[in-house]
């Protein structure tokens, strides 16, 4: 090999790919009068410098492919390329990477420093740039312990000695400009960590697209591009997602809703045409999509991400999710999607061990490691993690436009002891149960996100009493706008399984739910975890002959939409799917078709939603007694609850009657609270939804007190029915 100035240590280094600093010794460099261009290419025969005025050959310093030019007497450095000649004769002319400067900013580095960078997704990942004039990718990663991390990928056979990277040592920023590469490109970070000579590739992990698994590579994505026509609805968002206003979620998720020729996901432009229309018909407000970021084993029903910003490729790609997103807007529905910061999985191209140290994830498995999932826990007390994680969330509002965000086991994240036995957990400070740096995260993330996009809701899972779950973080509260009511969904669907015969003993099980209704914003959740795992589908969880299982079943959902709260409904209950959810297969369409029940059911969600939205009793006030009224809730031998709903700002009034037996219940008197007649405005017994026809006609009240009201009227109560009353006049 020829003489050069380059210490052997250091070629050894870079030919061997593990060298930390390749910026020091590639690229252009002035060294003592002289310009100094040094490039690496293992497979090339001949190198050479190329620029303006001529074309300098260049020496192979090194075996395996280091080549370097000496030019003398120069004080600047040129414009150039380098040639690559091969040895099975085919030549190339390309830009030499290590002659770009670098672009973080000193701003970028001090805000991702300390963590506070709300928009890492402007800086890190693969963004295409023109940089001096020339076309390319920026690459950048957050991988401070590394000893050396490279881009590999097609364009240079996957070899990680070929693109080492520029670390920035004050935040631990890796970042690299390639020339010629552009949207669609297949890339990895290859990461040579300090423990015990690990090397291993990783997806980015702020990738905007990827692989379809089983490939798990990045893929370069230009999202930027899409030509959004969502700005009216941007502009009006906050009277969907308002506290008075109806909100109806259709949970969803979008690999079994409906499957072409029995088999074939829908794409994202398929949902469009499919999905949109038929969710806009039902009549609700908004559709929740179980995680839709990149995950690579279908069933973890997407909980389990390890594209935190990449929507699935399973159904297409970025720009026709915007496009999906887009339809829904002008459709005027919502778009909520689940979103999972809670764990991650271990898979090896994730976040777990990055950089060779537990970078993402606690270290100590007591705090690292989620039992139940088997599954890494982020660290919630790294400045950088919960940056991370923040600029998620933002990044779902602000790429996609987004609506809402329902934040996944909320409960696993705000206690040490979840699912841990004594042992097996690590005491907080104080000596608590309670994860305070979770909690600080929760509160920060619903903090910035609300304060960049006020319109935005975030939905909590979680099934706990923690106090203020809904409370504005200024008052101590966690700040979500929503939470489940996971107390509410199992005390009903408890209630419900029971033999009618056997109710009566168990009205408190229903009236208890009004202890604490308002204590928290709440969202009343028939949820896909309520149709898998052994629990049966909704309807199949119903007791009784097949005529009570659907009667029961229009009774629950009566329930469910004039109970205070905001309601969600998963995918197939509207219709009386029979069989448990599997994500590995579609809904059972077919029912439809096969039995006249099924389409009388959907048929009465239809107009449930309908009332719920038109009835503004139903959806004004659904968190202070103003606007809910017992008017008896202490027949339990009949088993019979009564109570109205009220819009305070009208003083509109719907009363509701349920009667949770198959038993008629004739001349039932009802007390109202004003004089006038009574009309039914849904009857779930009424034939056009599968009922036995127990239908009332108007009602004049009568001057006859009755349930601690003024007023009564006398009913012929359906059997497993409910009933809707609105007064028609004065």
């Amino acid at each position: 090999m020829e003489t050069t100035t380059l210490d052997s240590s250091v070629i050894e280094a870079i030919v061997g790919g593990y060298h930390g600093a390749p910026f020091d010794v590639l690229g252009p460099h002035l060294i003592e009068g002289n310009l100094v261009i040094r490039a690496f290419w293992p497979d090339a025969l001949t190198m050479a410098v190329v620029s303006r005025s001529k074309r300098i050959p260049m020496t192979r310093i090194h075996e395996a492919g280091l080549f370097e030019a000496v030019v003398s007497g120069r004080k600047r450095v040129p414009s150039y390329q380098l040639s690559v000649e091969f040895y099975d004769g085919h030549a190339l002319l390309y830009e030499d990477p290590y002659a770009f400067p670098p672009t973080l900013s000193e701003f970028d580095i001090h805000l991702m420093a300390e963590g506070t960078h709300l928009h890492t997704y402007e800086r890190l990942g693969a963004h295409l740039l023109e940089l001096k004039g020339v076309r390319g990718v920026l690459f950048a990663v957050w991988a401070p312990n590394a000893l050396r991390v490279s881009v590999v990928g097609n364009f240079n056979n996957w070899d990680g000695r070929r693109h080492p990277m520029r670390l920035h040592s004050s935040n631990g920023v890796w970042e690299l400009f390639i020339p010629n590469l552009g949207e669609g490109d297949v890339y990895k970070y290859e990461i040579k960590t300090r423990y015990r000579d690990y090397t291993v590739t990783k997806a980015d992990p702020v990738a905007f697209a990827g692989e379809l698994r089983p490939n798990n590579a990045s893929i370069v994505w230009n999202i930027d591009k899409y030509q959004w026509r969502d700005a009216e609805w941007l502009a009006n968002r906050g009277k969907y997602n308002e506290e008075a206003r109806p909100i109806s979620i259709y949970e969803v998720h979008l690999g079994s809703w409906r499957r072409k020729d029995g088999w074939e996901w829908l794409t994202y432009r398929d949902l469009i045409t499919d999905l949109i229309p038929y969710v806009k018909e039902m009549g609700f407000t908004h559709i929740e999509l179980l995680p839709i970021a990149e995950h690579p084993f279908d069933g973890s029903w997407g909980y389990q991400v390890t594209g935190f910003f990449a929507p699935t490729s399973r159904f297409g790609t970025p720009d026709d999710f915007m496009a999906f997103v887009d339809a829904c807007h002008e459709a005027e529905i919502g778009v909520i999607v689940d979103w999972v910061p809670a764990h991650f999985p271990t898979d090896e191209h994730g976040l777990g061990f990055f950089d060779g140290t537990h970078l993402y994830e606690h270290a100590d498995p007591r705090l690292g490691r989620q039992p139940d999932w088997g599954t890494y826990v982020f660290n919630y007390g790294r400045n950088e993690v919960t940056q991370f994680l923040i600029s998620n969330a933002i990044f779902w509002a602000d790429k996609y436009h987004i609506d809402g965000l329902r934040v996944d086991a909320v409960a696993s994240m705000l206690y040490l002891d979840f699912s841990r036995k004594p042992g097996e957990w690590v005491a907080n400070r104080y000596g608590g149960r309670e994860n305070l740096e979770a909690i600080a995260f929760i509160r920060r993330f619903n903090n910035e996100l609300h304060r960049l996009f006020p319109t935005v809701i975030t939905i909590a899972e979680e099934s706990t009493s923690f106090p203020g779950v809904t409370r504005s973080t200024s008052e101590g509260g966690l700040g979500f706008d929503y939470k489940w009511n996971m107390g509410w969904m199992h005390d009903t669907l408890q209630y419900f399984k029971n033999d009618p015969i056997y109710r009566s003993y168990h009205q408190k099980t229903l009236t208890f739910s009004l202890l604490y209704a308002f204590s928290e914003k709440f969202l009343l959740p028939f949820s896909h975890d309520e149709v898998v795992h052994l629990k049966r589908s909704m309807l199949d969880k119903m007791p009784g002959d097949l005529w009570q299982k659907f009667a029961n079943l229009r009774l629950l959902y009566a329930y469910q939409w004039s109970h205070p709260g905001k309601k969600l409904l998963f995918m197939g209950g509207e219709f009386g799917q029979w069989r448990e959810w599997s994500e590995a297969r579609s809904l059972d369409w077919h029912l439809l078709q096969e039995d006249p029940r099924h389409e009388q059911l959907q048929t009465m969600v239809r107009r449930l939603n309908a009332l719920y939205q038109s009835e503004a009793a139903l959806h004004e006030d659904e968190y202070s007694w103003n606007g809910f009224q017992w008017i008896d809730l202490h027949d339990y031998e009949r088993s019979i609850l009564s109570y109205y709903r009220r819009a305070p700002d009208s003083d509109e009034k719907v009363l509701v009657v349920l009667n949770f037996t198959p038993v008629v219940r004739h001349d039932f008197r009802l007390g109202v609270p004003d004089p006038g007649i009574y009309e039914e405005i849904i009857n779930t017994d009424a034939a056009e939804f599968g009922g036995s026809n127990v239908v009332n006609q108007p009602r004049q009240s009568v001057d006859l007190a009755w349930h601690d009201q003024l007023n009564s009227i006398e009913l012929t109560l359906p059997p497993l029915g409910a009933i809707y009353l609105k007064r028609t006049n004065g």
